[in-house]
């Protein structure tokens, strides 16, 4: 009898286990399509905080301060480049071109990133923190 009791509970641990899989693992993967909003404030006078959303083929959008562009992302288990595109010129203060300058200058020189639940961080010379966007 304590045997039959063993073996249903490895079984029902088994199926607890493989049917917990996929939300791990999709808990970890990329979040391909889906926008990642850089998770600082918005500067003073502005709702606007940086987005870049990559789709499953590399294509990225990049939403900075002040301006917007594409780019393309090349993502691995856990690396990642990112390249972006030229910035059309924007009418904005010098301060918001100043930061979008320095957001492309610290994307391009990223090489890792991490997923934490909603939290994905691009690892380089500066961590940029993103948080996926939920509404």
């Amino acid at each position: 009898m304590a045997d039959l009791r063993q073996r249903l509970a490895c079984l029902l641990c088994a199926v607890v286990a493989t049917l917990a899989w996929p939300a791990f693992a999709s808990e970890q993967a990329f979040p391909f399509a889906r926008e990642l909003m850089l998770d600082v404030a918005p500067m003073r006078g502005s709702k606007r905080v940086p987005i870049i959303e990559i789709a499953d083929n590399g294509a990225a959008v990049i939403q900075l301060w002040c301006a917007s562009t594409s780019g393309q992302a090349s993502i691995d288990k856990d690396s990642i480049t990112i390249t972006a595109g030229e910035v059309p010129p924007a009418q904005c203060e010098p301060e918001r071109q100043t930061r979008d300058d320095n957001l492309l200058a610290a994307l391009a020189q990223v090489t890792s990133w991490r997923r934490r639940g909603d939290v994905i961080e691009f690892i380089g010379a500066t961590t940029l923190r993103f948080r996926l966007m939920t509404n």
